[in-house]
């Protein structure tokens, strides 16, 4: 998202009869460096069905996410910074869920 707006969409492969998923991907993202402080990547978990629609995984009765920027939690912004530290480098972390 840059300023509140979606500017680029990407999704792993879908876990078919998995409910313990484990996603080991990548995604690369090229954000030019003015833009940064405006800037938020949002991770959104989601199941796959068929015959009704795709529900949001986790608790509460908002959409679970989770904010990677500059002015995030500090379990986000660690990441972030880890992030911005190594361009081009995959850079792992497990975040929880949030509603």
């Amino acid at each position: 998202m840059y300023k509140d707006k979606r500017v680029e969409k990407k999704k792993t492969v879908v876990m078919k009869r998995c409910l313990n998923p484990v996603f080991n991907e990548s995604f690369a993202f090229d954000i030019p460096t003015e833009r940064l402080r405006e800037t938020t990547i949002v991770i959104t978990v989601m199941d796959k069905d068929r015959l009704s629609r795709n529900d949001v995984i986790g608790k509460g009765y908002l959409s679970p996410q989770i904010y990677l920027s500059w002015k995030s939690g500090p379990g986000e912004v660690k990441h972030w910074k880890d992030m911005i530290a190594r361009p081009r480098q995959a850079v792992a972390q497990w975040h929880q869920l949030k509603a």
